[in-house]
């Protein structure tokens, strides 16, 4: 089983710069593929709560940007930085824009992906703000399809089961 930090070692932070791995090493990590013009998108609320009630030295959310779906991330990384913190006040780590499906899907997504959801689905990424929660030492505890809301109990407890 990958650590975290091997899971997400090639991944580059929104400004373009190799991620900070000290932000994910040793934490429970909520993978979030998101965007800024989606219907689903206040659910940046929920993810900006659940860092603060959670985050730090265990846990982190991990926003991915991703244009896939619907043409609903166009914009640029300021552009996203800028809309993310100044909308919803977003304090977690944004990712560069990623391909989540398809020929040119991140080597991240190709992994999360084979991970079943509750119903026991794998494969593609439905939609965005689909959900996956890595425990600290690589393993994929849950999958949670995007109409599952950041602060659904089942997302609350598998986060609270990942730290302790």
């Amino acid at each position: 089983m990958a650590s975290v930090s091997e899971w997400f070692a090639d991944l580059d932070a929104l400004d373009g710069t190799p991620l900070d791995a000290q932000l994910l090493d040793g934490r429970a990590v909520l993978v979030v593929n998101v965007a800024s013009k989606c219907g689903l998108t206040p659910q940046y609320e929920g993810l900006e709560r659940l860092q603060q009630r959670f985050g730090g030295e265990r846990f982190t959310v991990l926003g991915v940007p991703c244009n896939q779906f619907g043409g609903q991330e166009p914009g640029t990384s300021e552009e996203i930085a800028t809309f993310c913190s100044m909308t919803y006040g977003a304090t977690f780590p944004l990712t560069a824009k990623l391909e989540v499906n398809g020929e040119d899907r991140h080597p991240l997504y190709s992994r999360l992906t084979a991970t079943p959801d509750a119903e026991g689905e794998a494969g593609d990424i439905q939609w965005n703000f689909e959900k996956f929660l890595v425990s600290p030492a690589g393993e994929v505890l849950a999958r949670f399809r995007p109409m599952v809301e950041p602060e659904d109990e089942r997302v609350v407890a598998a986060i609270e089961g990942a730290l302790n």
